[in-house]
């Protein structure tokens, strides 16, 4: 007997992560723009600022999971997700990136070329990182390409129960697409099962615009939007229990649900085939900003620094008063060869 519960409202939603990570059941508000600081600290990574949210525990520092999957789907309050998953209320719900994940990724591990994936497939937005770049080369990112890939004869259209929802609509190709990415991004990465067994983590970040769409052309008490939930509902757990499985349960599998944003986001992207990123001009001369690192370094170059000091004194004081009849060995010798001579 499976058992569902409804969320309502935004909420951020635990499908599976593994015993390392540990979730604590209660409802505790999570602020809109602290999600990717949830996500740092659960892959084991550093904050600028302390996180006092009592959802995520401690947990097992020494086992971190090797990959986090964050799927934001925008449009909806409300969506019925199985009892095992855990779901906090969201608090402001503003619009947030995990750009500073991947960075960090991207920085730590630069030599290991672990896979950062991040796509907004209504958006054509995607930005690849690592090993990515050659994994996920044969995913369809364009809406055109995605069109293609729905009549293809191994896309989801001939699994799938499209109900009342219809595929001469060009909004409900768009959602279909977007559970056909999915589906491709498990696809693509069960054949190369390697990189899910790396010392790396991956980030997986992904946000899906279908069902708002559909709410939108459809109305949200429409059967078509009904519909479309149920479906999104079922690919998303049958997406995070392939992600699961696929890193050997050592993966984190999350979901936002947002009904709208309370303000815009303008995000910096690079396209998948984009080389190389333009640096932005300063026409202020303006200087960089100090990050965390910075009190480190500096206390690590002021005591290096303090200690080479200490040491040159030392050694030229004991050098200036060293008695050259006595403590140089060269003066010794010399002395006794003269003697001998």
């Amino acid at each position: 007997v499976c058992l569902f519960s409804g969320v309502c409202g935004d909420e951020f939603s635990i499908l599976r992560s593994p015993q390392s990570v540990v979730f604590r059941d209660g409802s505790w508000p999570i602020p809109g723009d602290r999600i990717p600081d949830v996500a740092a600290l659960s892959m084991g990574f550093s904050v600028e600022e302390d996180l006092s949210w009592p959802g995520l525990a401690v947990g097992d520092l020494f086992h971190r999971p090797r990959a986090t999957v964050l799927v934001t789907v925008k449009g909806v309050d409300k969506l019925t997700l199985p009892v095992k998953g855990i779901s906090y209320p969201i608090d402001n719900a503003v619009p947030f990136s995990l750009d500073s994940v991947a960075s960090a990724i991207h920085t730590l591990f630069s030599e290991e070329t672990p896979v950062v994936l991040q796509l907004a497939p209504s958006e054509e937005r995607v930005y690849m990182v690592g090993k990515a770049n050659s994994v996920f080369e044969d995913l369809s990112v364009t809406l055109r390409q995605l069109r293609n890939r729905l009549f293809q004869d191994n896309s989801i259209l001939s699994s799938l129960p499209l109900n009342s929802l219809s595929r001469n609509n060009e909004v409900d190709l768009l959602f279909l697409s977007e559970l056909q990415v999915l589906h491709d991004i498990a696809s693509l990465l069960s054949r190369h099962k390697h990189l899910a067994k790396d010392h790396s983590p991956d980030l997986y970040s992904l946000e899906l615009a279908g069902l708002e769409e559909v709410g939108k052309r459809y109305g949200e008490d429409s059967q078509q939007f009904k519909d479309a939930s149920q479906i999104l509902v079922d690919s998303l757990q049958k997406f995070a229990d392939e992600m699961y499985n696929l890193y050997s349960g050592n993966a984190v599998v999350e979901v936002v649900a947002v009904k709208s944003f309370n303000s815009p986001l303008a995000r910096k992207t690079r396209s998948i085939l984009q080389s190389s990123q333009s640096e932005t001009e300063n026409p202020y001369n303006l200087a960089y900003p100090y990050n965390y690192n910075y009190a480190v370094i500096f206390n690590i170059i002021l005591w290096m620094m303090i200690g080479l000091a200490l040491a040159v004194i030392v050694i030229s004081y004991n050098l200036w008063n060293m008695d050259p009849g006595y403590d140089s060995i060269i003066y010794r010798m010399t002395n006794q060869k003269i003697r001998m001579d």
